[in-house]
């Protein structure tokens, strides 16, 4: 297995601003000991979350979020990129569409997409969708994702399970095998 590590979304406007989830505070303390283990062991790390502009459909369902250049589009502070990690813009639900994740996970060997962050049945589910359709191997680890409420979480991780056979892991699980 050659992994990476993609961090989607774990930015202010979605962990304390304008799109809060309360749920996000628990899976935060799973995500550092994933991102430490990655880079200690050299699987790399990818951020890759919202920078919207004024004309993205997405504020349609969600409204302004994630603005390009704003403090709330920002990752936070407790999870920031260090060196040696990538960080990528997204305008839509997946970390894939148009971000250039896919060359670069390609240029580095990676055979296998570790899919964080938030929310499991929205940018997780279509992240993991396009991570599968280009026959990566997506893990998604139970306690590094998560959404609005139990229910979402719950029928998300239960749809890509099975929809894209993907591995649903604790992240203490996950961190032995890396």
């Amino acid at each position: 297995m050659k992994a990476a590590v993609v961090v989607i979304d774990m930015l202010n406007d979605f962990v304390t601003g304008s799109l809060k989830c309360e749920r996000a505070q628990r899976i935060i303390p799973n995500l550092k000991l994933l991102i430490k283990t990655a880079r200690k062991k050299k699987v790399p790390v990818v951020y890759v979350g919202d920078a919207h502009l004024d004309s993205d459909n997405e504020l349609n369902v969600w409204g302004p979020h994630g603005m390009k250049g704003t403090e709330g589009a920002k990752t936070i502070p407790e999870l920031a990129p260090a060196e040696g990690d990538y960080v990528l813009e997204k305008r839509t639900y997946s970390s894939f569409f148009e971000t250039g994740l896919d060359p670069l996970l390609r240029n580095k060997g990676v055979d296998t997409v570790i899919v964080t962050g938030l929310h499991t049945h929205i940018c997780v589910r279509h992240t993991s969708a396009d991570a599968f359709f280009r026959s990566y191997k997506v893990i998604v680890p139970e306690d590094c994702v998560d959404s609005f409420t139990e229910q979402d979480h719950a029928k998300g991780l239960e749809y890509l399970k099975m929809a894209y056979k993907a591995d649903i892991p604790k992240a203490a699980e996950l961190v032995k095998k890396l």
